[in-house]
């Protein structure tokens, strides 16, 4: 995380890079469980996929990640503005509502605002970790300020549903609420979500395959 690729090592067609240590959605606070440091997380807009592929076969980083698990995404939507992606255009093409989505959040937190985010944010964890629409729900974290999330929905309808707080689960309004709350008082000096549309997955995520829904 130090080395951040696109800063301190220069990588062709790497366009930005926000590499992180993973985070389990809904784990207690501090734990080793919460904040799984020995995991990289690494989201990445690139070029052209040929850029990518040329990074994991001779990029000594690359060639690391390469035995992971990694989705390739086609932008569609951008909320809010994080600095370094905000030549993303807000809206680069439809989904279908019953079609598979990824939904990214980036944000650049308010150190004093920490404890209202988590005592908002983790009830929100729980309600995205346990959906029944969710196929993966990750969260990941680079200190002092920036944090993620990245979840991969069955339907861009279920996850629209989930925000506004029409999901049929247990306390539907928790992300809504949190929002209202963001609106009132910001948790962050910056914040963005991201839509994508899933066109490739490769490698296995603890031993699963197929966590993109077909």
């Amino acid at each position: 995380m130090a080395r951040r690729p696109g800063r301190r090592h220069h990588v062709a067609g790497l366009q930005h890079a926000e590499p992180m240590g993973s985070m389990r959605l809904g784990a207690p606070v501090v734990s080793p469980d919460r904040m799984q440091l020995r995991r990289l997380a690494m989201f990445c807009a690139w070029q052209d996929e040929a850029a990518l592929d040329a990074f994991l076969a001779d990029d000594p980083l690359g060639q690391q990640l390469a035995g992971g698990w990694h989705v390739r995404l086609q932008f569609l939507r951008r909320w809010g503005h994080v600095t370094e992606l905000a030549g993303l255009p807000e809206v680069a093409g439809r989904s279908d509502p019953d079609e598979p989505m990824v939904a990214f959040t980036l944000a650049r937190m308010k150190i004093p605002e920490v404890p209202r985010f988590l005592h908002w944010g983790r009830p929100v964890e729980r309600l995205v970790r346990d959906h029944p629409d969710v196929t993966l729900a990750l969260a990941a974290a680079r200190p002092p300020r920036t944090v993620a999330t990245f979840t991969i929905w069955r339907t861009t309808r279920a996850m629209t549903d989930m925000v506004f707080g029409r999901s049929a689960v247990d306390g539907p309004r928790r992300h809504a609420d949190a929002m209202v709350e963001r609106e009132r008082r910001d948790f962050h000096h910056e914040f963005t979500t991201l839509r994508f549309r899933p066109v490739g997955e490769h490698g296995s995520w603890q031993g699963r395959t197929g966590i993109v829904p077909v």
